[in-house]
C-alpha cells in the first residue's frame, strides 16, 4: 500500500495532521520547510513541477492538500497558487495512479469575507455558490471546480473538498461575539470556529474513508456558533429583518452554526468535539 501525501506539512494544520496520520499510515511530507517529524520529506512548492518530480520515488495512494495562500492574499496569488497550483498537483498525482484527494477548501469559498456578503440562506449549505468579491474565496471555489473537472476526466477518483472553518489552537478558543452590525470583514468566519484537534480528525476521517468515486463538498466546522446572543438576533443585525432565520428560532437550534454541518456528519461521521462555552 502506498503513502498519504500531506502538502503544507510544516504549516499549522499540516504538521499536526502529518504527525497524526503517521501513527497508522505511511506519510510523505511536502512543504517549503522541513516539519522535522522524522517522516519522508520533499522540500518544495506544490505548484512547482520540479518539486513534484522529487516525489517520483514515492508511491502515493492519497493526498491531503493543505498548502495554499490564505485569506488576505491578492487575487493574482490566489489564482496562481490555489487554482493553478492545485491543478498541477492533481494532474501529477492522477498520472501516477493516485485516486484519493482530500482538499482544504474554505468556508470563505462562499465569499463571506466581504462586508457586503449576504448568504442565499442560513444555515449556509455545503454547495452554496461563490459570491466572492475579493479573490481569496474565488480561488478556493475555483479550486473545487478544478477537482470537478478532473473527476469528469477520471471518474474513479474520490475527491472530498472540506470547506474548513477558522481554526484555532486547542485551549485557545476565540471570544464569543455579541449581536450587532458587521464591523469588519470575515464576520461569518469569526463566529465559525473549530479547534486544531477537530480539524485534524476531520481530515483523517476523510482520508481513511472508503474510496467513493465523485466530488463532495463539505462544510467542516463546529455545530455551534461562537456567539453570546441567539443566532436569530445576530443574523437579523447583519442581514436585516427580511432575512429568514426560522431555523434558529426552533427549540434547540438557537445557537447553531451559520454553516450547515449535517453532510460531514452523515458521510464521514464527523462532529466537532470542542464546542463554544455556553453563553
Amino acid at each position: 500500500m502506498g503513502a498519504i501525501l500531506v502538502t503544507g506539512a510544516s504549516g499549522f494544520i499540516g504538521r499536526a495532521l502529518a504527525e497524526a496520520l503517521s501513527k497508522n499510515h505511511a506519510v510523505v511530507c511536502l512543504s517549503r520547510t522541513n516539519p522535522k517529524l522524522g517522516l519522508p520529506f520533499v522540500k518544495g512548492d506544490f505548484q512547482s513541477y520540479e518539486a513534484l518530480q522529487a516525489l517520483n520515488k514515492h508511491e502515493i495512494d492519497a493526498v491531503c492538500h493543505l498548502a495554499a495562500v490564505t485569506g488576505g492574499c491578492s487575487e493574482r496569488d490566489g489564482i496562481l497558487v490555489n487554482v493553478e497550483g492545485t491543478r498541477l498537483l492533481m494532474r501529477y498525482l492522477m498520472d501516477r495512479g493516485c485516486r484519493k484527494f482530500v482538499m482544504a477548501s474554505s468556508i470563505a469559498a462562499v465569499g463571506m469575507q466581504s462586508l457586503k456578503f449576504r448568504p442565499l440562506k442560513a444555515p449556509i449549505p455545503d454547495e452554496h455558490p461563490c459570491l466572492d468579491r475579493d479573490g481569496y474565496g474565488l480561488s478556493k471555489y475555483l479550486m473545487e471546480e478544478v477537482t470537478r473537472y478532473y473527476q469528469r476526466q477520471n471518474e474513479d477518483i474520490d475527491v472530498v473538498n472540506l470547506r474548513l472553518a477558522s481554526i484555532y489552537p486547542d485551549g485557545q478558543p476565540r471570544p464569543l461575539r455579541a449581536a450587532g452590525p458587521k464591523t469588519g470583514m470575515w464576520a461569518e468566519g469569526g463566529i465559525t470556529q473549530m479547534s486544531l484537534s477537530d480539524a485534524v480528525r476531520a481530515f483523517t476521517l476523510a482520508a481513511e474513508a472508503p474510496r467513493k468515486p465523485g466530488v463532495r463538498v463539505m462544510n467542516a466546522a463546529a455545530p455551534k456558533a461562537w456567539v453570546k446572543d441567539p443566532m436569530a438576533k445576530v443574523l437579523r443585525a447583519w442581514y436585516g429583518d427580511g432575512f429568514d432565520v426560522s431555523h434558529y428560532e426552533q427549540p434547540g437550534h438557537e445557537f447553531d452554526s451559520v454553516y450547515d454541518v449535517g453532510r460531514i456528519e452523515d458521510e464521514l461521521g464527523f462532529v466537532a468535539r470542542v464546542l463554544p462555552p455556553a453563553p
